[in-house]
């Protein structure tokens, strides 16, 4: 048999996790726990690209720490850390951004768009950040990278990164994986409710179109009951019913239904206050026991911890391996013959 699949996926701390989240990323997470050795990162470096409070960082740091778990994830079937706690990371981020192209950073979206809103300062972190997310991946030569339909420019990045790294430095072996996107077929873009032509999203969406995955079960249902529909009275997919299109496939991903059948259970509907009424009640009951259970894990700020230092411990094992490579392929350091040497004298 051969080495088991890797895969591994970043995933901010700050903002209040969404529905979106649920479905784009965290329930791949799930999926990949069962499917391979897999690595969940939570990316506190990266929320600094952008002013933070510190206290609120920490905070918020647990609370998805907390969330995760909740919604499943078992440290005993996976590798949850934090970034900070892995000094490779950053190093790696260094030697990497050294084959990187200028241009090509400040031509990313995310730069673009961030640049723009930035109030205060744009800092040459925000402008790093995909070589970072780069590093973040090929540090543990993970093979699938499940995430958003949003990061298919960041992974294409690193993908070339890996390529342009191993074609200078590899000689006749491949010292990094090129890693491969993973993206939901259903689900992959969770619309605002408010706002059914744009991604629902931590930072920037309405508080009316949001559903938080701590959300009350009234405030789910009065959310989806306000949510924004169409003209006319068919539950259908198409480009002129954003609204419903999205119900549908938010209806879909909850309950583990096609899209088509969600379509045909709801013929005969004359209207779409049924669907409304069904979506909000397949949400409610996905989130109920991960409400309960986040309630028991969040007040345990040092259980946390101690998970998050044994996931930082494994993950550290396999990012050192990697870097010692990076090292000797591009020439800094000691060669290993010499380190090997000076370890054995005396």
């Amino acid at each position: 048999m051969g080495e088991p699949l890797r895969i591994f996926s970043g995933i901010q701390p700050t903002g209040r996790k969404h529905l979106g989240n649920y479905i784009g990323a965290i329930r791949q997470y799930l999926a990949a726990q069962e499917e391979g050795e897999a690595l969940f990162c939570i990316v506190d470096l990266h929320a600094l690209t952008v002013p933070q409070d510190p206290h609120q960082l920490r905070s918020s740091l647990y609370d998805l720490t907390a969330l995760l778990l909740a919604s499943g994830l078992d440290p005993n079937r996976c590798i949850l850390f934090r970034q900070s706690d892995v000094p490779e990371h950053t190093e790696l981020c260094w030697l990497l951004a050294c084959l990187t192209e200028l241009g090509r950073l400040q031509r990313m979206h995310q730069f673009r768009d961030k640049s723009v809103r930035a109030r205060e300062l744009v800092s040459a972190g925000l402008l790093l950040y995909p070589v970072l997310q780069a590093a973040d991946v090929l540090a543990y030569r993970a093979q699938v990278v499940p995430v958003g339909e949003d990061q298919r420019e960041h992974i294409e990045l690193m993908r070339d990164i890996a390529r342009r790294f191993n074609a200078r430095f590899g000689a006749d072996k491949e010292v990094l994986v090129v890693p491969k996107q993973r993206i939901p077929k259903v689900g992959a873009r969770v619309m605002d409710l408010q706002r059914p032509d744009q991604k629902m999203t931590t930072t920037g969406g309405s508080e009316e179109g949001t559903v938080y995955l701590l959300d009350p079960p009234e405030v789910i249902r009065k959310k989806f009951r306000r949510a924004v529909t169409d003209s006319g009275r068919e539950v259908v997919r198409s480009p002129d019913k954003p609204g419903v299109t999205n119900l549908i496939e938010i209806l879909a991903a909850t309950t583990g239904a096609e899209p088509e059948q969600v379509e045909s259970q709801f013929a005969a509907a004359s209207g779409y206050a049924e669907l409304k009424g069904r979506v909000a009640e397949a949400v409610v009951e996905l989130l109920a026991p991960i409400q309960a259970r986040y309630a028991e894990l969040r007040g345990d700020e040092e259980g946390l911890e101690q998970i998050l230092a044994g996931g930082a411990a494994r993950a550290r094992q396999i990012a050192a391996q990697t870097l010692a490579d990076v090292r000797e392929a591009m020439g800094v350091g000691p060669p290993r013959e010499a380190k090997v040497l000076s370890e054995g004298v005396g």
